[in-house]
């Protein structure tokens, strides 16, 4: 019998710089100081009182807008009551689907293998994190830093059906959220986090009658996107197995949690329905209703996302496909690569500069763009000394890579280095005769038709030159003075 996994996610990801916190006037910044950002809202204190954030709505309308959802006519808040030592006045504003959120039925394409597919959105609404909290074996330790920070929680129709569509698509709105400005969407910042639904049908029927699907499988805060592909490959075979012997009647609704050491999925409860939650509108936040010029200036104010950027880099620069994607995989690295280009470097030597040097040695080094010494302006200038034959193209990524060890300039380097490279005719003519005075029997293999005895004569001229010959007038002079003979 052969399976089709039937998938969703619930992407929670915190807006960033807002200033304030959605509710609260603690600041929205990431620390390592624990309990240092709160206010006694944050704490669920008596006699304190929610005030909304404009900013936060306004980037969660933005978000909303984005992914084609329709924006509600008023805004609402709810609260939803539960008890958790993370949520100390136990209940979190948030907001439903009745009355609409910040946004509802939308969609979103995503690349996944070459293969363009589209996402079906549910809702996106706007809401107020929860404390964190470290446990260890005898106690457990909670800091509130993170309790009331804006968090946007985007939720998909089962739409997906293999971890890598899923992944895909996370890996796409996590692209949104920062070309957008919405957040840095920042993992090792704990900015971004997910709930997977996953369930199994027999391949065989109608996908479309829900009533085909099997039993639903949360799997609650999973931390990356490595977590996420894992967590659904590993929920998948145990479904699967269960199948196959005959158990999967057993199988409940039920939320589980991903064990990252042992690479399995963990039984926390029964699968709570939103009944449980006793939504009910929130009696301290008032609706108001949204300007229409107000949701006209955010949809304008939207800015250049990564396919766009993509469409102009393969149209309008003649990247390829593959190059242009590296680059727009992450908003600093296309940032650095436009700067590059607005400081007059060649667009498509930039990308290759970018994509096989700089890429490279920021995998090697474990350090993002913006914690290289070498700015969009050295590399401009180290491009145009290749260019203008001043080192050559070898060099050239010596120095470069000399540049970010050792957080030098490129002139610098070169001239500490005496890599500039000889240009001068009479100066190569002069070295070409020494090594023909030395390699006689090479204009001989020459002659007789074995001309790429011009390659070592070439190399032994680089050898006595240290390499500052220029190679392309060497090869040239090479080739002009054995033929004389």
């Amino acid at each position: 019998m052969k399976y089709k996994a039937i998938i969703g996610l619930e992407m929670h990801c915190e807006i960033s710089e807002t200033n304030s916190k959605v509710f609260s006037s603690a600041p929205n910044a990431y620390t390592d100081c624990p309990n240092s950002n709160i206010r006694p809202l944050d704490m669920g204190f008596p006699g304190t009182l929610p005030v909304v954030n404009k900013e936060a709505v306004r980037k969660a309308l933005m978000a909303s807008m984005i992914l084609g959802c329709k924006q509600p006519e008023y805004m609402y808040f709810e609260r939803k009551n539960y008890y958790y030592p993370d949520m100390p006045k136990n209940y979190q504003i948030t907001q439903e689907t009745k009355p609409a959120p910040v946004g509802i039925y939308g969609e979103l394409k995503y690349e996944c293998d070459g293969e363009i597919k589209v996402a079906r959105i549910n809702n996106i609404h706007l809401e107020e994190d929860a404390a964190s909290q470290d446990h260890y074996s005898d106690f457990s330790t909670i800091d509130y830093n993170r309790a009331g920070v804006p968090l946007l929680e985007l939720v998909t129709e089962p739409t997906f059906h293999s971890a890598k569509e899923a992944v895909s698509f996370l890996e796409t709105m996590r692209s949104i959220y920062q070309y957008s400005g919405i957040s840095e969407a920042d993992s090792k910042k704990g900015q971004i986090r997910c709930d997977v639904n996953v369930s199994i049908m027999d391949e065989d029927l109608d996908e479309s009658d829900p009533k085909n699907w099997g039993t639903k499988v949360e799997i609650k805060n999973v931390n990356s996107f490595g977590g996420v592909r894992d967590a659904i490959n590993y929920e998948i075979a145990r479904q699967i197995e269960a199948k196959e012997d005959g158990t999967y009647d057993q199988i409940e609704q039920q939320t589980r949690r991903w064990d990252e050491e042992s690479g399995t999925t963990v039984y926390m409860r029964s699968k709570v329905d939103a009944i449980d939650y006793k939504y009910f509108i929130e009696p301290n936040i008032p609706k108001y209703k949204l300007n229409k010029n107000w949701l006209d200036e955010i949809r304008n104010s939207i800015p250049r996302l990564a396919p766009e950027r993509k469409e102009t880099y393969m149209n309008e620069y003649g990247l390829s496909n593959y190059d242009a994607t590296i680059l727009v995989k992450e908003k600093d690295v296309s940032d650095y690569y436009e700067e590059t280009i607005k400081c007059g470097a060649d667009a498509k030597l930039a990308s290759n500069w970018i994509t096989s040097v700089i890429l490279g040695y920021l995998n090697k080094e474990f350090k993002t763009i913006n914690e290289i010494y070498v700015t969009p302006l050295m590399l401009t200038e180290l491009i145009d000394m290749v260019g203008k034959g001043t080192i050559s193209s070898k060099q050239g990524k010596e120095v470069l890579f000399k540049c970010l060890d050792e957080e030098k300039d490129p002139k610098t380097i070169v001239e500490e280095s005496g890599m500039k490279q000889i240009g001068s005719s009479d100066e190569i003519l002069k070295v070409i005769l020494e090594v023909l005075e030395e390699q006689p029997q090479g204009i001989e293999q020459y002659k007789a038709g074995k001309t790429n005895i011009v390659d070592f004569l070439v190399g032994q001229v680089m050898k006595k030159t240290r390499g500052q010959a220029n190679p392309a007038m060497t090869r040239s002079m090479m080739i002009e003075e054995i033929e004389k003979r």
